[in-house]
């Protein structure tokens, strides 16, 4: 077990010191939580089921017998929690001829800071790993696919026919795919693209696109069609974790979509050894990200 002991902090046993730095950064608050509903969970896993539901009604000719339709389920989505847990000893000598204050209290925070950054980089990773082959939903094929199957026959698709770079024609046609979705029977679906989730180098591109008066990158001098519709209304959202500085994605309004399950709040514990003076910090959760419908979202991984 690593013990943080007075050889590791040498500086902090002298005086002359100015300040101390390195721990305390201002962080990025719950991005993920702008991509997931958040739900609590009281098992080891949660698993959401698909099912279909009747396709178009048929005429019925005068005096035959009326069709019967039938109902029955697709595929499981399974969400499987992971503990998550972090924790740091430090000697009794360390923290008593430490001069700057609490080492404890710096480094809690800095246990924190380590858990928070490991749950936000876990909610991005469903997105950052969303093109990548064996990171597979219920429906057995990767989150942004082209061919998402139907349970009745044919696939969908969210994910441009060519991947694309994030511009105006792009997230036009991207909301023309959205508008083209239809269930498992064949029926539409009336589900929208309701907010933008970029890297931070789309952050400009992104503004231009959504709040300009007129069109971008052109002399015409037509309408913003996206803002003049009131298209995407909860507007762009920067995640710093989204590791594809070219790769651009939607979250619509489709139920049971992309969730967080909570099976276990964040919790901290601290205790001191008898035998050696020792103490020790932990903090640990449990939890899973993941997609139900893959509906909830529209992605692209750039040009």
């Amino acid at each position: 077990m690593a013990v943080m002991n007075r050889a590791n902090f040498g500086k902090l046993l002298e005086p002359g010191l100015n300040a101390i730095f390195g721990l305390e950064y201002d962080r990025y608050e719950n991005q993920c939580m702008d991509l997931f509903d958040e739900e609590s969970s009281e098992r080891a896993f949660e698993e959401e089921q698909l099912l279909v539901g009747f396709g178009a009604a048929p005429v019925k000719d005068e005096g035959a017998a009326i069709t019967y339709d039938q109902g029955y389920q697709g595929w499981t989505a399974r969400y499987t929690h992971t503990t998550i847990a972090l924790a740091f000893s430090i000697t009794e000598e360390a923290v008593e001829d430490n001069l700057y204050g609490s080492l404890a209290k710096r480094y809690s925070k800095a246990l924190a800071r380590s858990m928070h950054h490991t749950r936000e980089t876990r909610g991005a990773n469903v997105f950052n790993n969303g093109f990548t082959a064996g990171f597979v939903g219920g429906d057995g094929v990767t989150f942004f696919n082209a061919s998402h199957p139907l349970a009745a026959g044919g696939t969908f698709r969210n994910t441009p026919a060519t991947a694309s770079d994030l511009n105006e024609a792009s997230l036009e046609q991207a909301l023309i795919d959205i508008a083209d979705w239809v269930d498992d029977r064949g029926i539409p679906v009336a589900v929208a693209g309701m907010s933008l989730h970029i890297p931070p180098e789309l952050v400009f591109t992104a503004e231009r696109l959504l709040k300009s008066q007129q069109r971008t990158g052109t002399a015409d001098n037509d309408i913003n069609a996206l803002r003049n519709m009131g298209l995407l209304p909860k507007g762009a959202f920067v995640n710093n974790r989204f590791t594809d500085a070219d790769a651009w994605f939607i979250r619509t309004d489709a139920a049971d979509g992309l969730k967080y399950f909570s099976r276990s709040a964040l919790k901290t514990a601290m205790e001191g050894d008898f035998d050696t003076g020792n103490m020790r910090y932990k903090a640990r959760e449990r939890y899973s990200f993941g997609f139900t419908d893959p509906r909830a979202a529209y992605g692209s991984p750039g040009a």
